[in-house]
């Protein structure tokens, strides 16, 4: 053998010298054969103030153009836009070499109309700015305060009320993020202060605002619809039953901890609590607030009367005009939620024209029906068998991906085989939701795990925040577990409202 015959490859296609549109390649020369990898496919974002009109920077792929025939793979190391953000741009790119011209440019242009005609989108940014205005106007706060007087005689009160916290934030917000960021902010400091454990506590936190992602408006629920084509409605509702178990779980665990060890979660002083009881009864508005909100947007979508559009922004409205009336609807509140409602609402555009431009290139390459043959004719396996299959990767796959990565890269090949096999895609957009919400949770590279770090002390270490998230993942995977065991737990409520 003669060294010189073999030659490693490396080229940094994007990437080299700064941070956004990771690309590089990898590869092997072996005489006049040569395969490589791409390691990422990301994308950067300009500068407003030099690169005015420009939406995304992506990385000079005529290397790839070029060499094409003796690209082995993609691989992705984790799940930021920097990394992930050019999959739907090299899908097309595949396109145009695998079907010519008119099928790569068709691809592209297709899903991007598809995108734009598809109706629910609209109510991304009307959740996202109802969770906003009563983020940034505090009225979270109020609700904070009420959960903290009501419950605090309880042993593990004030978690417990953080829990009821997240899950009426949910309901008004369908993020996790804003769930987190009111968490960290207004709970953490709170508990800390009376002498919680602060494993528990992070745990609670990063657990709560999990919740945003199934209990209705669900965001992640709005783009797995446009995935699986099913109705964003029937979605929802499927999302409240499995939310408020897992919410009552995570409730269970909390108390029956701080049964056994006190400690964890020290009852407040009585001097705290002390309040007249006409007091205590006012406080409870700041509860009906959110209540009100959710019930004036679901009630006329559930009866008929409103599209989900108009749902959507009656909701909007309606928080609008609560921080109008508390007077804290100020220029700055006003600005600062419409700017965060533009940036998030672009940033699931991308993610979702992306996955159904990499879902385009799978029907095309006619992926689902290899997959199925390989699972059913070659392997044996039974329908059942390949959905728990499915879900352990996920969970796997939740180690080093998010949601968005996910739903990208994975849930483009996944639905559709799960529509092939026969389970009803409503259903298993629960589940696919849950293991999201895992993901969320799941070393090394969990989404709240580093976000919470972000925001939390520095007392609480990056050790502190893996070890609290262990008994709250399990508690997730046993509500993941309940749901596939008895699919009625999610089909219940949509199929008594719309009679299915």
């Amino acid at each position: 053998m003669i060294l010189k015959d073999y030659s490693l490859i490396y080229s940094p296609i994007g990437g080299a010298g700064e941070i956004g549109m990771n690309m590089y390649a990898y590869g092997f020369k072996k005489q006049d054969k040569t395969s490589y990898i791409l390691v990422d496919a990301g994308v950067s974002f300009p500068k407003m103030d030099s690169e005015p009109g420009v939406d995304l920077i992506f990385p000079n792929p005529k290397i790839i153009l070029n060499n094409l025939q003796d690209l082995e793979g993609i691989f992705i190391t984790h799940a930021h836009e920097d990394h992930l953000g050019a999959i739907g741009f090299i899908a097309v790119v595949s396109a145009f070499f695998l079907w010519g011209d008119r099928g790569g440019y068709d691809l592209g242009f297709a899903a991007a109309i598809k995108l734009m005609k598809w109706d629910p989108l609209l109510t991304l940014p009307m959740f996202i700015f109802m969770g906003y205005v009563l983020s940034e106007s505090k009225i979270a706060d109020d609700l904070y305060k009420m959960f903290h007087i009501w419950m605090g005689g309880l042993s593990g009160g004030l978690a417990v009320g953080t829990i009821g916290l997240m899950v009426l934030i949910s309901a008004m917000n369908g993020l996790s993020v804003a769930g987190m960021a009111i968490g960290a902010t207004i709970a953490l400091p709170e508990l800390l202060k009376r002498g919680y454990d602060k494993r528990m506590v992070t745990g609670v936190i990063q657990a709560g605002s999990s919740l945003g992602i199934l209990v209705p408006p669900s965001v992640v629920l709005v783009l797995y619809a446009m995935i699986a084509r099913q109705p964003v409605g029937q979605l929802w509702l499927a999302g409240i039953v499995p939310g408020l178990i897992m919410a009552a779980m995570f409730i269970l665990y909390i108390v029956v901890r701080c049964r056994i060890s006190p400690s964890l979660g020290p009852v407040l002083p009585a001097e705290e609590r002390m309040m007249a009881t006409k007091e205590k009864i006012k406080l409870l508005s700041a509860g009906l607030l959110p209540l009100f909100i959710f019930f004036a947007m679901m009630i006329p979508f559930v009866n008929g009367w409103t599209s989900l559009v108009e749902s959507s922004a009656i909701g909007a409205i309606a928080a609008f005009l609560a921080a109008l009336a508390k007077g804290r609807m100020t220029r700055k509140v006003f600005e600062t939620s419409v700017r965060k409602t533009l940036g998030i609402s672009c940033m699931f555009m991308w993610i979702i024209l992306a996955a159904l431009a990499f879902g385009a290139v799978f029907d095309g390459l006619g992926a689902v029906k290899a997959i199925e043959k390989l699972f059913t004719e070659k392997l044996g396996l039974s329908p059942w068998l390949i959905l728990i299959l499915m879900q352990l990767s996920f969970i796997l796959m939740g180690t080093f991906l998010d949601d968005t990565a996910m739903l990208v890269i994975v849930a483009p090949l996944y639905v559709p085989l799960v529509g092939e096999l026969g389970f009803n895609l409503i259903w298993y957009g629960v589940l696919y939701t849950v293991t999201t919400q895992i993901a969320y949770m799941t070393p090394p590279f969990g989404y709240n795990l580093f976000l919470m770090r972000a925001m939390a002390p520095p007392e609480i270490t990056l050790r502190d925040i893996y070890a609290s998230i262990s008994p709250f993942v399990l508690v997730m995977v046993g509500t993941l577990t309940l749901i596939m065991a008895f699919p009625e737990i999610a089909l219940w409520m949509p199929n008594y409202v719309y009679g299915n």
